[in-house]
Order: C-alpha cells, then structure tokens, then sequence
C-alpha cells in the first residue's frame, strides 16, 4: 500500500515538473507574409496607399434602424423577480432601444468617431481601418510607437477616452506614445476575409504588416481580449520587431495551470497569495462563472453564422447579445442588478457608440467567426500556448476579469515579465472602464521596456 501511494505521489509531483520545466518548447511555426485574404481580381488590383477615412452615419441607416428599433416584435416579458439572471432583461432593454432610436444623437456620435484621424489602407487583401494619433513632441522628446488590439464584443471606440492620457507629454519623460489603433478584420470598418483561415496567428501577420507598412521596423504592442491574444502571438513570431508587450488579459493554456489550479483548490497558498486568492478559489463559484458565461463562445466557434443572421437583421438583438457582456463581464454581481449595472461605470451613449460599431458596418457576423478560425484543430495544432514569449512583458490584472492567472505561472510563457499590477478594481472592458489607470500603467510599462533594453543592451532604435 505504501508504496502505491509512494507511486501516486511521485506522478503527481513528476508531471508538473516535467510540463513546467523538462519539456522542450516546440518550434515557432512558419509564417506566410503574403498570404491573401480577398479574391484573386483584388490581388491583381492591389493599392498599398494610405487613405484617408471618415466615419459617415447615412440618413438612409439611420432611418433603416431606427424602423428596426420601433417596428420590432414584442419582447418576451422578465419571469418574476428576475433580473440579468437568465440573460439581457427585456424590461431594462426596452428603454435602452428607446434611447438608442429617440434620444441618441447620430450626428454628435459621428462627430466623436471622426475626433481623431482615420485611416484605412489594404492588408493582404484586407481593408484595414485604424485611428493613428501622433502628438506634437518638443525637441528631446522620443516620439515610440505603440500597437492596441482591441477585441469582441468591443470595438477602438474603448481606446478613446485612454487616447487623451496615452498621448500626453510629460516632463517626467522623455518619450511619448504614437498611437495606431485598428479594427480587427471583420469588425468595424475593417473588411472580413472570403475564405476560411483568418484566426488570431493569421491577424499578427496582418498586423505586423500594417506596422511595417506606415514604417515602424520596431514598436510596442498592447491588447486585451483577442488584442491579447494577437499580440502574444506577434510576441513569438516577430521577436526581432516587438520592443514590448503589454496586456490586460495575459492567455495561459497549459495543464501545468489546471494541475495547480485543481491542486491549490485543496490548499490554495501553495498557488495564490492570500490578497487575491478569492480571485482563483473555491473552484465551483470560478468555474460556475465560467460555464455560466461562456456559451456564446461555443456558439461562436461553431456556428458563427446562423447566430449572425439574427444580430444582423435585429438592432435589438445585437443589443442584448452585446451589452449583456457589458454587464456580467465588468462585475459578475451586476447579474443581480435589474439594469445589469450598465451605468454603473458605462453611459448608455458610449454603450450604443460600441453597438454603432458593429450595426453600421454589419460586421456582426464576420466578427463572431474569429472565434471558429482560432478555436479549431488547425490552430491548436500549431502549438502557440507551448511556445515561450521572450519579449519584455507587463501586464494588469483588473479584480473582475474573467479569469486570474499567478505571476509565478505567468512566468512559465511570458518569460521575461518584468512587471505585474493587480488592481483592486475593474473587469474585462478596462480601457473603457477605467482608462486613465489603464492609460497610466501602458505608460509605466513602456518605461520598463526602455530601461530593459538598456540595461540588456538591446538595440531599440524605431
């Protein structure tokens, strides 16, 4: 019997070990630089100039959705003392199209996406929108570049009240932020791909390209999200380029992360401080949280077109689909508020700004299909999770998102993580939520990643 249990304990002390420091890292796969997204007629038209572009709400689609928004079915009543429980509450959706077709001001809102410079320029085949916002610097002051990916349900509209902090000058230091911040292809004014294949490692190349084309050889990359995801994966293929990653939502798939985070259910200060155990422990409220709020992305990763159709067809159901992720994903609690605690950090504005994104530019559907393209054999195949990120990495962990991660294991992929900020505060949306803490930590970090390069002396020049 002893020694069954001597065996027990050697394997599960043994496979720990070997996932977190004996197993070789596999190769980083190849890239194609060029491969096309479009039809092969745009191929032997391609433009690589960058134009000019203004966001226009049209009489015709403003008056199209506000039709929708009125003439639509009655919605199904709330069940009794129910609030976001079982979904979006159709009692608090109600004024919320209201407000979107009566009260939200369509020429002001397209004032404000025109605020900072738009540009779109072709990809790979691909339109790509992005806002660039270059501030004026005084001499000796170091104009850097710094790459944000945002991700779904959002849209660059959550960088926008970040852009004013990001940019600004300072005395106390001596570089400041070029910002070029894009859709993602298939959201917003970016245009999708017409064949299957576009998934995360297939967008870092985009953006890599994108970079390269406005003529940045080296830069800073930030994201969340699936902006999260795109960057850690340029982190690996373009180490060379990649001055610095900062992230909001650091991915970690690998079994050495389930091993301990089953293994410190039983004694958590084996895995997590005490100041942010609650964020990991018990497992059945974390893992309840997670199966509560993630069916869309099974959805998602399946069947992105049929749920598609009705989000394209239906401003109310784009409204519900998307802001119920608004709620629960900024605080879990606000599931048992009647407004789903929309305003509680959000306007409705700046929420039916976010919706605009996606209704105007019907990329509803080509938006979710990110989801089936990443999420599948083909990438898993490829083995990114395993691959180390050696770039100079910051991040921020807000309280309230959806999954926490230890630094200790962090540093088993984000290898060089040279700073870590927990806050007490925030959820998944944190540019939107709180950008100026979110703003002053991206600013911090960039830092770090200057005095890094110094002291390892690496070439950092852009």
């Amino acid at each position: 019997m002893g020694r069954i249990i001597l065996a027990i304990l050697v394997a599960v002390f043994a496979v720990p070990i070997y996932f977190l420091f004996l197993r070789s890292s596999p190769p980083v796969p190849p890239v194609d630089l060029n491969e096309w997204w479009s039809t092969a007629l745009s191929k032997s038209k391609q433009d690589d100039s960058i134009k000019p572009f203004k966001v226009e709400f049209s009489e015709v689609m403003i008056k199209d959705l506000k039709e929708r928004l009125r003439d639509r079915h009655p919605l199904a009543p709330p069940l009794e003392g129910v609030a976001f429980e079982y979904g979006f509450n159709s009692k608090h959706l109600e004024g919320i199209l209201k407000y979107w077709a009566e009260e939200y001001n369509f020429s002001e809102r397209e004032k404000l996406f025109n605020k900072y410079p738009n540009f779109k320029t072709n990809i790979q085949g691909l339109n790509i929108h992005f806002i660039r916002v270059t501030p004026e610097v005084p001499k000796g002051v170091e104009l850097v570049p710094l790459l944000m990916l945002h991700g779904w349900p959002g849209s660059v509209r959550e960088f926008f009240e970040a852009i004013p902090h990001l940019t600004k000058i300072s005395k106390d230091r001596n570089f400041a932020l070029e910002l070029i911040i894009p859709s993602l292809p298939g959201y917003g004014f970016s245009s999708a791909a017409v064949r299957p294949g576009l998934g995360a490692d297939k967008m870092a190349v985009v953006f890599r390209n994108l970079m390269n084309r406005l003529g940045f050889k080296k830069y800073y990359i930030q994201g969340g999200d699936w902006g999260g995801l795109i960057t850690s994966i340029m982190a690996i293929q373009f180490p060379e380029e990649v001055l610095g990653l900062h992230t909001n939502m650091p991915f970690l798939m690998s079994p050495a992360l389930t091993f301990f985070s089953v293994l410190g259910s039983i004694y958590p200060p084996m895995v997590v401080g005490a100041e942010t155990r609650d964020r990991m422990y018990p497992l059945s409220k974390v893992y309840g949280n997670l199966l509560q709020e993630t069916g869309y992305m099974h959805i998602q990763s399946t069947k992105p077109d049929t749920v598609g159709v009705a989000l394209s067809d239906s401003p109310a159901g784009l409204a519900a689909y998307i802001l119920e992720k608004f709620s629960s994903w900024t605080r879990m609690e606000h599931r048992s508020k009647a407004d789903g605690g929309l305003n509680f950090r959000f306007t409705n504005e700046k929420l039916i700004d976010n919706l605009m994104m996606y209704w105007t530019s019907n990329s509803a559907t080509t938006s979710m299909r990110l989801y089936a393209e990443t999420f599948n054999k083909r990438y898993f195949g490829l083995n990114y999770n395993e691959i180390p990120i050696k770039v100079p990495t910051c991040m921020i962990q807000a309280k309230h998102e959806l999954a926490y991660v230890p630094r200790w294991l962090l540093k088993t992929k984000y290898v060089n993580l040279i700073n870590e900020t927990i806050l007490d505060d925030g959820g998944h949306f944190l540019a939107f939520e709180l950008p100026k803490i979110f703003s002053e930590d991206v600013l911090k970090s960039i830092q770090s990643f200057r005095e890094w390069h110094r002291n390892n002396n690496e070439k950092t020049e852009l």
